[in-house]
């Protein structure tokens, strides 16, 4: 029984990798992929009468982990500079407008079709707007430079925009200035603890010796988040501070605690870090949607009764994505296909409280939305794909 379980997980595992592989080939992001291999595998458990353990407990504590590791993955991959301000800017403005207009107009549907507080309609919301950099990110690896940076920053900074404004609707009772400004207080709580923590960390990252020196590091991360959480406060913005701090080390050179690394020596150390992030971020995510499309029902993926929902949240994803790529000026292909939603969105909504939940909102809604931003986003790039060889063509 040991060795079949075993031998299970790694073909698993090794399966996902090949669909990681072909990604970037075949533009099918491979979280589609992985929940089909999940829900055949509960088919298959199901057809020869096989029960397997309960899972349901698992799936929040990967989909924790995953995020610390997506979002720190993220963050070493961003540039400080001046050339990049530009692209910040625009990024930020991607990541944060059409989740506010989204966020607003979704908790007004639910209110008015619903019959709910607005609060409660905008928690049940805001899953719903935020782009999943684990999708967005490898999906986006074929793109141009510009494309492919922009993607990075903007899902990367909805990822944490979105958890913030999350967890602040849900832990204050009534949005007033005393709220905001004790959220605002968190924040700088959170960032004078980030930059002790990222100075301590970076510090373990030039010094340590030993032949065992990333995970350590990696746990501590996760740890500190972990902590933060507990005491509610804006712990993504740790991560983005520590990724965005070591993976730019060299922009930071004037500073005096600079002085104490060796910057030639640190940044190969830096290179083996990002490399067993990306790994792990690899094998978190993998088991997270294997096993989310494990749970998941035939009845859940093909219920037509969320379906004109669905359908309609997918509609203002893209109508808002279009209108915000217009004003900062950036062309409508192939950006306005990259809007998925996944991880973060599945996260939140495994959040939220039974007594803040609502009926529109479901497990059947949550994947029905997750399976056309994606597949969407596939074919806008295979499509965008076929013209740029085309045009070389043509040009040749």
């Amino acid at each position: 029984m040991t060795y079949t379980i075993i031998i299970t997980f790694c073909s698993l595992l090794l399966i996902a990798y090949i669909f990681n592989l072909t990604a970037s080939k075949t533009s099918i992001p491979s979280v589609i992929l992985l929940l089909l291999l999940g829900w055949g595998i509960k088919q298959f458990t199901l057809l020869l009468k096989f029960e397997l353990p309960d899972f349901t407990m698992l799936l929040p504590i990967l989909a924790t982990i995953g995020l610390v590791l997506i979002v720190l993955e993220g963050s070493l991959e961003l540039d400080l500079n001046k050339s990049k301000i530009g692209l910040v800017k625009k990024s930020l403005l991607g990541a944060l407008l059409p989740m506010i207009g989204m966020a607003l107009l979704l908790a007004f549907l639910f209110q008015y079709y619903g019959d709910y507080s607005f609060k409660i309609s905008l928690i049940n919301a805001i899953p719903f707007c935020i782009i999943s950099s684990a999708i967005a990110i490898p999906s986006a690896r074929n793109l141009t430079t510009f494309n492919r940076e922009f993607t990075t920053y903007e899902s990367s900074l909805s990822d944490i925009l979105g958890v913030l404004i999350f967890n602040f609707i849900v832990l204050n009772e009534s949005i007033d200035l005393s709220s905001f400004g004790f959220f605002g207080l968190k924040f700088f709580i959170m960032i004078a603890v980030s930059f002790i923590a990222t100075i301590g960390l970076s510090l373990l990252l030039s010094k340590i010796d030993h032949h065992v020196k990333f995970v350590p590091i990696i746990l501590l991360v996760i740890l500190i988040y972990s902590v933060s959480k507990v005491y509610h406060l804006p712990a993504l913005i740790f991560i983005l501070i520590f990724g965005l701090s070591i993976g730019n080390l060299g922009e930071f050179r004037r500073l005096k605690w600079i002085t104490k690394f060796n910057t030639d020596e640190i940044r190969d150390e830096i290179q083996k870090f990002k490399a067993l992030t990306i790994e792990g971020a690899f094998l978190i995510r993998a088991l997270f949607f294997i096993l989310f499309g494990y749970m998941l029902k035939t009845s859940d993926i093909l219920n037509t009764k969320t379906l004109i929902w669905s359908l309609c949240i997918v509609t203002i994803i893209f109508v808002l994505r279009a209108i915000q790529l217009k004003f900062s000026k950036l062309e409508l292909t192939p950006l306005l296909f990259v809007a998925p939603r996944g991880l973060i969105t599945i996260l939140l909504f495994l959040a939220i409280d039974p007594s803040d939940s609502i009926l529109l909102v479901n497990k059947s809604l949550v994947i029905q939305v997750i399976i056309l931003s994606a597949l969407i986003m596939t074919f806008g790039i295979l499509i965008n794909t076929k013209k740029e060889e085309k045009n070389e063509g043509t040009i040749e």
